[in-house]
């Protein structure tokens, strides 16, 4: 039978959503994000209000450049996403985000000296070069004294159940996306991340990305 020259043409059925976008839907906020202290390599675990890992990472040992890979759980057996530098560390270096294809997320790039006392990162989407989101700590004296009393034996044990920083995510119009707050805990760093406003997939998991990344470079400095 011949087709009816009448109908419209068929389209290709709607392709599955990608590795991300699968990652990121459906998660219950507000997530949490937790570290070791103790480990020798830099590692993550971001898990949502249900429990559900959302992503681990783990920073490779004696590297010079700095190199991420975020897996989708602890098992490490699907790679999900990948941070890269390509420059040798430094205070102002940009970390680009990408899935595990090579197609570009997003990226993040400290403020340089203006972190020393107060942690301050851009976010910036693919290919663009305006700032899409503003990572500020908003409440710099209480990470001074965690950091500061945590140096002390025994009392640095219980500085995390005092002093609590908080880093929001900010768009250019002044609109808070997401928010980081320090936890209490012991000998292990922990967060909690609230959305605050609507984000795409991707803008979810370039912020979470761009927290993990600010939290593995902060996490001497409390």
């Amino acid at each position: 039978m011949s087709e009816n020259p009448y109908l419209a043409p068929q389209t290709n059925p709607i392709q599955e959503t990608d590795d991300i976008a699968r990652q990121m839907q459906g998660l219950q906020w507000p997530l949490s994000l937790s570290f070791k202290i103790l480990a020798l390599a830099s590692q993550a675990t971001v898990t949502d209000a249900n429990g559900k890992v959302v992503c681990y990472t783990k920073q490779k040992l004696f590297k010079f450049r700095e190199h991420v890979e975020i897996f989708t759980d602890k098992t490490r057996t699907t790679l999900l996403a990948e941070i890269k530098t390509k420059k040798i560390i430094d205070w102002s270096a940009r970390y680009s985000f990408t899935d595990a294809q090579g197609g570009e997320i997003g990226s993040v790039g400290r403020k340089g000296w203006r972190s020393i006392w107060r942690a301050h990162y851009e976010v910036f989407n693919p290919g663009n070069e305006s700032i899409e989101f503003s990572l500020r700590e908003e409440n710099a004296g209480a990470k001074f004294f965690d950091s500061l009393l945590g140096q002390i034996p025994i009392v640095g044990m219980a500085t995390g159940y005092f002093f609590h920083p908080r880093y929001a995510a900010t768009r250019s119009s002044g609109e808070i996306a997401m928010r980081m707050t320090k936890q209490a805990a012991f000998w292990e760093g922990k967060f909690l991340i609230e959305k605050l406003s609507d984000l795409s997939e991707r803008e979810e998991l370039n912020l979470v990305m761009s927290y993990l990344m600010m939290v593995l470079l902060e996490r001497k400095r409390g």
